[in-house]
């Protein structure tokens, strides 16, 4: 559990906590959606069982269908984030200049520049057996 690396919640119960930022990220919320504590002082957090969610078979897609799988998965991540913020609290916050522009572009090089250098790393161990791994090839379909 990560809750007590975050400080205090503003929520007693950590179901509830749970709850309101499932509530925050969906457009439309689980009917089933909750949460309660038992007689020992557990929080749980609780949703509809079957969520009625096709599953996307990404190993036959070709690679424009996971290219266009992946953009809609991002769109969606950024519009469930997006209804998480007030927008003029944000706004304010950041001021009129690019710095915050500036640092969040250093930080995705920087972090890219992280990602090559990590993935160098596994192949190496992979290829010096350090690390065991499958290999699978990669088709363009």
């Amino acid at each position: 559990m990560l809750a007590p690396y975050a400080g205090k919640s503003r929520y007693d119960n950590q179901g509830e906590r749970l709850f309101t930022g499932q509530r925050m990220l969906q457009s439309a919320s689980d009917v089933f959606l909750g949460w309660a504590r038992d007689d020992e002082g557990r929080d749980f957090y609780f949703r509809q069982l079957r969520d009625m969610r096709m599953k996307i078979d990404v190993d036959a897609m070709s690679r424009q269908d996971w290219f266009e799988y992946v953009e809609v998965c991002g769109w969606a991540l950024a519009r469930a984030h997006a209804r998480t913020g007030d927008a003029a609290r944000i706004s304010g916050y950041l001021g009129k200049n690019d710095t915050f522009d500036a640092a969040i572009e250093k930080f995705a090089v920087a972090y890219a520049d992280q990602t090559e250098r990590d993935h160098a790393a596994l192949v190496k161990a992979v290829r010096a057996k350090r690390l065991p791994a499958r290999w699978a090839a990669v088709t363009n379909r």
